[in-house]
């Protein structure tokens, strides 16, 4: 959309998709009215009109999505009036604030994008490879999309709202209101080490792969032992948990899985626990930030953690550090982050079984940059029988 509120303008084609001056617009053309469903009927100035929304309002909400001016072309369709009128009609009705549907744009832009840009990418891909001589992926790319967007548009309502239920729960469960968007959180960052140096040796599609072999790996390991991934960075991984022990068997089977796996590079793992803000999907915060910090410092596959999450692990796991007094160092832990004598009820549920039971080290103190000096801990598993 554009902030012009002139009434004018064509697209160079007319309103139903007609003539662009090459068969590869053509084809782009075709693709966009199937998926849409529905012709180029609008300019933005047009478009905003039919919803009965000021211009201002649904340039911020067009932008917000994701999508760039486009001056005053007939581009948009009766689903973009339509949507524009419900996300207003959200405003009007109080059940949003004005800042609250640009959130709500935003977000669902950003997730959309990426995840639209990864199917047509890896669909294209893969069922192109094999198609007879003389056919390009222009020619394949139409019946494709025609077969897959009715099954993709279902499996994605069913997945929202499967997730939406899983953070809804959650929501509810909350003690006080601002355990919401503001908690106490074990967070965690997975780096593979060196992969700047890996990548300038591979091959784009052997970096591809690598990458994709990565993400699939830790994100199952994490949300099949009840983490829950936040963010992907290509070679790295960040993810949270409320349980701080659940937390801490998640990055040492990182760990574990990865270095088992000879075409991936060595793992190391940072983590901090404390208060976190929630926002849009993300966390942002001290913890956060400490706990990428700690990643930075990590020895390749091993784990650091904070003091404060070694007082967690020691308030609620029992665990002895090597070469001091289980229950008297353990205590004053605890006590430095606030939390009940070790062995006690906790904060965090019942105490873990003899499964979840971990060996600390402490490392030296180090300046870490924007926190001060950070006293590391080095985490792994005691082993079965100790």
């Amino acid at each position: 959309m554009a902030e012009d509120g002139s009434n004018g303008g064509g697209d160079g084609a007319d309103g139903n998709g007609g003539p662009a001056g090459s068969d590869d617009q053509t084809v782009a053309l075709d693709l966009e009215r199937l998926i849409l469903d529905a012709p180029r009927r609008y300019t933005p100035y047009q478009a905003a009109r039919a919803a009965d929304v000021p211009m201002e309002l649904a340039t911020r909400f067009w932008r917000a999505m994701g999508f760039p001016d486009i001056g005053q072309s007939r581009a948009l369709t009766d689903g973009d009036v339509i949507a524009l009128r419900r996300l207003a009609g959200l405003v009007e009705s109080g059940l949003l604030s004005e800042s609250m549907a640009i959130q709500v744009a935003r977000s669902t832009g950003q997730t959309t994008a990426r995840l639209a840009g990864w199917q047509m990418d890896t669909f294209l891909e893969n069922l192109t490879q094999s198609v007879e001589p003389g056919l390009t992926r222009a020619d394949v790319a139409y019946p494709l999309v025609e077969l897959l967007l009715p099954e993709l548009e279902q499996f994605l309502v069913y997945v929202w709202r499967r997730q939406l239920a899983a953070v809804t729960g959650r929501v509810v469960q909350a003690a006080e209101d601002n355990e919401i968007t503001s908690g106490r959180l074990a967070v965690g960052f997975a780096d593979l080490v060196g992969f700047t140096r890996l990548s300038r040796r591979l091959e784009e599609e052997e970096l591809g792969e690598l990458v994709e072999t990565f993400e699939n790996t830790c994100s199952d390991l994490i949300v099949g032992r009840g983490g829950r991934v936040i963010k992907t960075l290509g070679d790295e991984i960040l993810f949270v948990s409320e349980d701080p022990v659940i937390a801490a068997g998640i990055a040492l089977s990182l760990i574990e899985a990865l270095a088992e796996d000879d075409s991936i590079p060595a793992l190391r793992v940072g983590m901090a626990f404390g208060t976190v803000t929630s926002r849009m999907g993300d966390v942002f915060g001290t913890t956060v930030n400490l706990a990428s910090r700690l990643t930075s410092i990590a020895p390749k596959d091993a784990v650091l953690i904070d003091g404060e999450f070694a007082a967690a692990l020691e308030q609620y796991g029992r665990v002895a550090p090597a070469g001091e007094d289980a229950s008297g160092l353990a205590d004053a832990l605890s006590l430095a982050a606030g939390l009940p004598p070790a062995g006690q009820h906790g904060p965090y549920g019942p105490l873990p079984d003899a499964g979840h039971r971990f060996n600390l080290q402490p490392m030296w103190r180090r300046p870490v940059r924007g926190l001060g000096l950070v006293e590391p801990w080095l985490l792994s598993r005691r082993p079965h029988g100790e």
